[in-house]
């Protein structure tokens, strides 16, 4: 490589360590990996991260009369969960996930936090000038429920639950089916018309979903709520520590959610619009250590004062698979993270099908990710073998540009004029290395998305120590952390992609002068990449193992081809247009 060459390639790779280390998660101290456990399960926060403003301040003169009774629970079983039903405030209290594990793979994702009652509540201000939150409310079954009902092929089952006021009830129905993370939720408010004040109420989900990692840092990191309204999204993210924000967007909205890094909810109204609605965050500290992002999503809607106003809606709780949201039509598919605006639909278009595609031949992901690997090196070939083409030329001319660079060395002007005919001459290009590169971040971006956010990753086994293909794969530990870089942990496949990085290099770079180049790429994209998912290295190692099978198949074939001039064909290039101005400029200085 040349001079130009080589300033090309260290800005690129700066360019590539920024957006890396821009688009990572935020390092966590590594005791914190160790020690951490998961929120639901011991990381009990007795902080109520909910809106203070909306408590309700007791007691209503509409519901005095009411008879306190043992709270019943129903269980609802399906293929896909289990669910629980409480007559204390009429909530969703339990939502278990059959086929996900919490990080410890001991026990099973619950995504409602039962220490805090259940979720999905009603809100409005009564006529006596009371906060009404059903959920501090006994609700009773409309009528006589076995205590656990499962459900089998294409069951379904309706719940209905009341809550008497002094002239009329609310009744809440839950719908639930079987093979499907959607359920039905309606709301009925029966001659309520002389309670409900301000001609409006709220469905409101009080207290976020529970996180299922281990690292909660990196869990925090993309956990956000969101509005969806006129085809915008627009979302919440409090991103620091001891943030409480909240925003009230106006205006007819279709549907709010929040989410975890996997897992998410979205209340989804069908038969009308709320007219506005409610989003609030706060981000708190957990113990022993970690970070916790708490979101309460609520929609409003108007009430008339109608002898019967009803209202329907579809809630999903589930995982945050592409195919399973994208079938749901609702655009939900806007709150997963598949990269920028402008890479997003090469991760939608292309990387994501061809991903299913070859699942379906393919059981193994690790497995997976390397045919996935061999299929995009394959389909990239244009662009890596002007890379390899234009750097085997650019080094078999090297000796030539030194001898130029000799001979002119007391005209630097004119060594480059005669340096660049060279290169017209032979046909190479100096950026012809470097441009290709370039054009490759976008779908480095994309797959790095892809493969840090899949939940089809999450505990997927590979082959020996990789167990977990969405996390770092730790090979080894240090008794100690490493001054100034802060690591005790190392990444198996991070430390062998550096390694075939170190080879790529050294295959690469021929010049004397330019040998800090070979080491020091390897080292930095080591160190960055030790704290990425197995999934995301693995495919790092395989392109690697691959481009450096491509390069030894072009050295060898270069051997055996002499390097020749090429034929000037057609209008004159942008090089050439170069060369002409440099030699006008020069001629124009000699006769100053």
């Amino acid at each position: 490589m040349d001079r130009q060459q080589t300033i090309g390639f260290i800005l690129i790779t700066f360019i590539l360590i920024f957006w890396m280390w821009y688009v990572a998660p935020k390092p966590q101290d590594i005791k914190t990996q160790k020690t951490e456990v998961a929120p639901q399960t011991e990381n009990k926060i007795a902080e109520n991260p909910t809106t203070e403003a909306k408590k309700e301040e007791p007691p209503s003169a509409f519901f005095q009369s009411q008879t306190i009774k043992a709270e019943e629970i129903i269980t609802i079983e399906t293929d896909l969960y289990v669910a629980q039903i409480s007559t204390n405030g009429g909530v969703l209290k339990k939502w278990q996930l059959k086929k996900y594990n919490l990080w410890n793979k001991k026990e099973k994702v619950d995504l409602i936090d039962q220490s805090l009652g259940g979720d999905l509540n009603l809100l409005f201000t009564s006529k006596d000038g009371k906060i009404i939150n059903t959920k501090t409310h006994q609700f009773n079954f409309v009528k006589k429920l076995p205590a656990r009902i499962t459900l089998k092929e294409n069951e379904s089952y309706k719940i209905d639950l009341s809550l008497p006021s002094a002239n009329g009830e609310i009744i809440k129905s839950f719908t639930f089916k079987n093979n499907e993370y959607v359920f039905d939720f309606d709301v009925e408010l029966k001659n309520m018309n002389d309670v409900v004040a301000n001609y409006e109420y709220q469905v409101e989900w009080e207290n976020g979903l529970l996180y299922s990692e281990r690292n909660s840092y990196d869990e925090s990191s993309v956990a956000k709520s969101f509005v969806y309204s006129g085809g915008e999204l627009t979302e919440l993210d409090v991103a620091n520590i001891g943030e409480n924000l909240e925003i009230s967007p106006n205006g007819n909205t279709d549907w709010v959610a929040t989410r975890t890094k996997y897992f998410a909810l979205a209340i989804i109204p069908q038969d009308k619009k709320a007219t506005s609605a409610f989003l609030s965050g706060k981000h708190y500290e957990a113990k022993p250590m970690g970070s916790v992002e708490k979101y309460t999503i609520a929609l409003t809607f108007p009430f008339k004062g109608e002898q019967n106003h009803k209202t329907n809606f579809k809630i999903f709780l589930g995982p945050l698979e592409y195919s399973l949201i994208k079938k749901l039509n609702y655009n939900l598919e806007e709150i997963m993270t598949l990269g920028w605006s402008w890479i997003r639909p090469i991760t939608v278009y292309i990387f994501i099908p061809l991903f299913n595609f070859l699942h379906g031949f393919i059981s193994n992901y690790g497995i997976l990710i390397i045919i996935f690997t061999l299929v995009l090196k394959i389909l990239m070939f244009p662009l890596t073998r002007s890379t390899t083409k234009s750097m085997q030329k650019m080094q078999a001319l090297a000796p030539m540009v030194e001898e130029i660079k000799q001979k002119y060395k007391e005209d630097q002007s004119q060594a480059n004029i005669q340096v660049m005919k060279l290169y017209r001459d032979y046909g190479a290009n100096p950026a012809g290395g470097c441009l290709p590169l370039l054009l490759q971040m976008p779908i480095l971006s994309a797959l790095y998305s892809l493969f840090s956010n899949a939940i089809e990753l999450r505990q997927s086994n590979f082959v020996f120590w990789m167990s977990d293909l969405s996390v770092p794969d730790v090979i080894f530990s240090l008794p100690f952390k490493i001054p100034l870089l802060g690591l005790q942990d190392f990444s198996g496949l991070a430390l062998a992609m550096g390694v075939t990085m170190f080879l790529q290099q050294k295959m690469t770079i021929t010049d004397p002068r330019q040998k800090a180049l070979v080491w020091m790429m390897p080292v930095m994209m080591t160190l960055l990449f030790n704290n990425f998912p197995a999934g995301l290295n693995l495919y790092y190692f395989a392109f690697n193992i691959f481009a450096i099978s491509e390069q030894i198949y072009y050295k060898n074939k270069k051997m055996k081809e002499p390097l020749k001039k090429v034929e000037k064909k057609g209008k004159s290039s942008w090089f050439e247009g170069v060369q002409r101005k440099l030699e006008e400029s020069q001629k124009s200085q000699k006769k100053k």
